[in-house]
């Protein structure tokens, strides 16, 4: 495994009682899957395989974490210590477990990473249409040329309009917003117009 120059100087800037923690762990991993890669990832020191994260580690002012990527996959599938990695705040080498426990973690991650899908997204249902309210019909038939800028923006600027006056409580808030998207789509524009050159 080759050194990543910015891990060595991650360690390097590391409190004092950090530094032989992250070394410890950076040494387990060569010693376990020597073909892990060095990757900074979230501006922490990593290790990869074949483009996979295995593990992040870090240090904080008063405590340093390791957190396997996958770590609720790992061991008995008992409930780890979360946001802080596997093993809470680590404060010294001693809170790390013994380096063969620590080896067999490495090497089961690095099962996961070359065998194991990833976790799969929720998929959402897609938005439904927004319907075009009666009052915004009746007030695009009167101007042909709005109607026409409406119908030819693509499906997510013509929903920021019809939302924008659907979301209106009173009745005088959606006529002037039909008002101002018939001006507007009249001239061209987009509904956030305004902040188009911010």
């Amino acid at each position: 495994m080759s050194h990543e120059p910015r891990i060595d100087a991650y360690i390097a800037r590391a409190p004092d009682f950090a530094k032989p923690i992250l070394a410890k762990i950076r040494e387990r991993v060569h010693v376990a899957v020597p073909e892990a890669e060095e990757a900074m990832k979230w501006s922490a020191p990593s290790f990869t395989l074949n483009g996979k994260i295995l593990l992040v580690m870090a240090s904080f002012k008063a405590h340093a974490a390791l957190n396997f990527w996958r770590g609720q996959e790992i061991g008995d599938g008992s409930a780890k210590a979360g946001a802080m990695g596997q093993f809470g705040k680590l404060t010294s080498v001693d809170d790390l477990p013994p380096d063969d426990e620590l080896d067999v973690m490495i090497r089961e991650a690095a099962a996961l990473a070359a065998t194991a899908p990833a976790p799969r997204k929720t998929k959402h249902e897609p938005k439904p249409a927004p319907t075009l309210h009666p009052d915004f019909a009746s007030a695009l038939e009167k101007a042909p040329a709005a109607k026409a800028t409406l119908d030819g923006f693509p499906p997510g600027a013509q929903r920021e309009y019809l939302e924008w006056i659907a979301e209106a409580k009173q009745e005088a808030t959606r006529h002037k917003r039909i008002a101002d998207a018939v001006q507007w789509l009249g001239e061209g524009k987009r509904r956030h117009w305004k902040y188009a050159n911010c």
